[in-house]
């Protein structure tokens, strides 16, 4: 649903000579304070503007960075440490920008639940889904290039493993490490090729998202009824009511982010990492960052072979596969009621999912021996199965509760079961 016909007035006279000429403020206006969102929008709504506040905050902490990196194996470790003893608050934007990934990724994994939850991927909203998606697989590119850059032990390691599976890709495999890698090893160019893509990448996430930001104004935001707007009383602006419910979740999300810089900022990284890169010494146990750990469980699951494919290779398809089935949610779920409020059989089986995904982290990090590879196993076919086989037969087989009419009569049933009268009602009987 777009916004329909504008209703920004031009007050002053070089507002009207601005907007005859480029309506930027009418764009703004006409976007973030008139744009009408749905009345019943919770607070799992507000992360994705705390996903455009972390964008943000990582791209201006990460050019300051550069300016003091030096790309270069001799040096790299040591300029880092440069940056958090010699440059004027440099521990603070390495900290914001180190745990800031830590905390974009929290954000977007809540973003993607809850449009899971809700339903926020079917029609008219496929292409907004994907967008995200495209999204997604931009910010672990950039992830875990930038993880390499402060050579560690743990940056330089896991660099080597990950770059090697892709050995594993029959024909081209060898060819796509070695233009990774920019040789036959993680070195000197491998530096420098991270680097470079760690930079840019970022700013293509930011076009990609105003893609994002513009497919949503097209059909509109969807709600926790799932019910499309039917009509003016089922909307409000979006400012003020949506702007300070946004507001007040960024200030939490924030005083949160703000406490692991401040108290406990190398909580969520590895203490290896601050032991320099050394070739011919190698960890005990080589772990990606935590939130790709799902993925890595997946990885390192498939322990046999599958008839032509080894195990490796079926690893990496395993693991790329995990990602891939995300772009094609919109076609697998069959249900025709998009949220699972009124799914009960569904309801059941995604914050199953949700466990089984926190499950598959934690495995990740186990080392890949014994119970938890059995364990790896059933998890990674739970998380496939979840899309491949419960969604499409869910939405054949399952009997939803009853819908509301519209967003206004679904607001005003929750009103009348939690005023104080019908709450002592229903405590009596």
């Amino acid at each position: 649903m777009s916004s329909g016909h504008s209703t920004y007035t031009p007050k002053t006279g070089i507002e009207r000579w601005f907007d005859a000429r480029m309506p930027l403020p009418r764009l703004v206006h006409d976007s973030f304070v008139s744009y009408p969102v749905p009345r019943n929008l919770n607070y799992a709504y507000t992360f994705g503007g705390i996903l455009a506040i972390m964008l943000v905050a990582q791209i201006i902490t990460g050019v300051v960075l550069a300016m003091h990196y030096a790309a270069s194996t001799g040096v790299a470790f040591n300029s880092v440490e440069k940056i958090m003893r010699d440059v004027n608050s440099g521990w603070l934007l390495r900290y914001m920008h180190s745990n800031g990934a830590s905390f974009f990724f929290i954000a977007v994994y809540i973003h993607i639940f809850r449009g899971l939850y809700y339903g926020s991927y079917k029609a008219p909203r496929e292409l907004l889904w994907i967008l995200g998606c495209i999204i997604y697989l931009l910010m672990m590119a950039t992830a875990f290039m930038g993880y390499v850059l402060p050579w560690g032990q743990m940056s330089f390691w896991g660099a080597t493993v990950i770059t090697g599976f892709f050995t594993a890709i029959p024909l081209v495999g060898e060819w796509i490490q070695q233009l990774l890698l920019g040789g036959f090893a993680v070195d000197n160019p491998t530096l420098n090729r991270f680097f470079s893509l760690h930079y840019l990448l970022p700013f293509m996430i930011a076009g990609v998202v105003v893609l994002h930001i513009w497919a949503l104004h097209v059909t509109g935001q969807t709600n926790p009824t799932g019910i499309e707007i039917k009509a003016k009383t089922d909307t409000l602006p979006f400012t003020p009511y949506a702007t300070i419910k946004d507001a007040f979740g960024m200030i939490v999300f924030l005083a949160v982010f703000a406490y692991f810089i401040f108290y406990i900022p190398n909580y969520l990284g590895h203490p290896d990492n601050y032991i320099e890169a050394n070739s011919l010494k190698t960890p005990a146990h080589i772990v990606p960052e935590w939130y790709f750990l799902p993925f890595y469980a997946i990885l390192r699951a498939v322990t046999f072979n599958i008839g032509p494919i080894d195990s490796k290779l079926g690893g990496v398809l395993a693991m790329f596969g995990a990602i891939a089935v995300l772009f094609f949610v919109p076609w697998l779920d069959t249900s025709k009621v998009r949220s699972a409020v009124y799914r009960p059989l569904y309801k059941f089986f995604f914050w199953l999912f949700a466990f089984n995904a926190l499950f598959l982290g934690w495995l990740g990090s186990r080392p890949a021996e014994g119970v938890y590879v059995v364990l790896s196993q059933a998890s990674s076919l739970f998380y496939f199965a979840f899309f491949l086989i419960i969604m499409p037969v869910l939405g054949l087989i399952e009997t939803p509760k009853r819908i509301p009419n519209s967003i206004t009569e679904a607001v005003l049933e929750k009103n009348r079961r939690t005023t104080p009268e019908n709450v002592e009602r229903v405590g009596a009987e």
